[in-house]
């Protein structure tokens, strides 16, 4: 679960770029830029960052309404083993997925996931969970996520291979799971493909 003060300075943070939005006059926008500037403070102490790096993750920063990103994630199993990557960035595994893509559906988005991260196509046949990622066992953020889990399908018997991102990829028994980058997935989440496999998670599972 996320700290309390992360996501108290969260919610200032998306006031303000609200705020800046919608303001039309000059003093609000400068109160609204003043508070911007606590909660970047905030934020880059919360996650022990240099305040530029933390100001670079909000490249829209008062151009919209504030609204969480969305992270998609697939789920494929075979022969009882579910299909993992492995990132380059941290060097731990992960359902294949990643951010959303503008003008893509999410379940296009998982689909174009799995093709770019373990080179094989599939289709999606079920929504497993919406989740939003600060109420679950996550490593925290400074951003704020939904994230959308599909149970997919293959379309052919091709082996996996690894993408322009991933450095590994293969499938895994449940209960022999490697280190798992719980920025993106965590074995609970994965847990629910084999659940409803099972006919034990008939329906889709949100917060």
């Amino acid at each position: 679960m996320e700290d309390r003060w992360l996501h108290l300075t969260k919610r200032l943070h998306a006031i303000a770029s609200t705020g800046i939005f919608f303001s039309t006059s000059e003093f609000d926008r400068e109160r609204f830029e003043e508070l911007k500037e606590i909660a970047n403070e905030m934020l880059s102490d919360l996650a022990s960052k240099p305040l530029k790096s933390v100001t670079d993750l909000f490249p829209e920063f008062g151009k919209s309404y504030a609204t969480p990103l969305i992270d998609v994630r697939a789920a494929v199993i075979r022969d009882e083993k579910i299909l993992l990557v492995k990132e380059k960035l941290d060097g731990l595994w992960t359902l294949p997925g990643g951010f959303a893509d503008v003008g893509l559906s999410a379940a296009e988005n998982a689909v174009k996931e799995v093709h770019e991260e373990a080179g094989i196509d599939v289709s999606t046949e079920h929504l497993l969970g919406v989740f939003h990622k600060s109420k679950h066992e996550y490593t925290q953020d400074i951003r704020d996520f939904y994230k959308f889990y599909f149970l997919c399908s293959e379309l052919s018997d091709k082996e996996p291979e690894v993408g322009p991102e991933t450095t590994d990829v293969g499938f895994f028994k449940i209960d022999q799971l490697p280190p798992l980058s719980e920025g993106r997935s965590i074995e609970k989440h994965i847990r629910l493909a084999f659940d409803y496999q099972s006919g034990n998670a008939p329906a889709t599972v949100f917060d």
